[in-house]
Parts: C-alpha cells; structure tokens; sequence
C-alpha cells in the first residue's frame, strides 16, 4: 500500500555537491596560517568535509643587483629575495555553504583562489 501523498507539501530541491580547492599564497606565514585555520574553523562548524591544508613547497624569488649605478669602484652586490608560501584546502560541499564560509575576514598580503569542480 502506498502511504505517500503526492502533490501536497514542498518539493525538495537536490542541492549539487561540488568539489572546492581553495588555494592561498602569501608571502607572510603568520598570516597565511591564520587565514587557513579560520577558513578550516569555519568549514567543521558548518560540517563541510575538509581535506587540508596542504603545505606546497615555498617559492624563492631572488634578484642580484649592483648597489653603485654607475659601474665606479668596488664591484658590490646586493641580493633580495622573496618568498611566497602556497597552502591548498579542498572542500566538498554545496556553493551556498561554501559562501558561508568564505565570509570570514581575510588579512591583507593572502591570495585567495577558489577552484570549482563539480562531482
């Protein structure tokens, strides 16, 4: 016997499960991590599946430059360098809970890249 009533009460509406590979680069650590742990926070209050982070290997720029402009004297360098951090947290969850979570404050310095694939 079937008890379903059909046609009565609200349709229910599949929300898509989408995979999410956020990528952040800094060159600060302090701030990157910060950022991470947030977004991670975030994502377990929520129950979204987290994977991550995941340290990729830093990036050295390096310049060697002369410091005297006109070629004169002593031949002297100078050697900057910068290093960029790289961390990627995957995430697996519906769009609408994932702009839930990324609506936490962000520090100035951190590169957000957010990935969508569908699954």
């Amino acid at each position: 016997m079937n008890t379903k009533v059909e046609g009565k009460g609200e349709p229910e509406i599949q929300q898509q499960m989408n995979r999410i590979r956020v990528t952040l680069n800094s060159p600060d650590v302090k701030k990157l991590e910060k950022v991470c742990s947030d977004l991670i926070r975030a994502a377990k209050e929520n129950a979204v599946q987290v994977n991550g982070p995941v340290r990729m290997p830093t990036k050295t720029l390096r310049i060697t430059t002369r410091k005297t402009p006109c070629g004169e004297g002593s031949k002297t360098w100078d050697r900057f360098q910068m290093r960029i951090h790289k961390r990627i947290i995957d995430l697996k969850s519906t769009s609408e809970i994932v702009k839930k979570i990324t609506a936490i404050g962000i520090s100035p310095g951190v590169d957000i890249e957010f990935t969508i694939a569908n699954s």
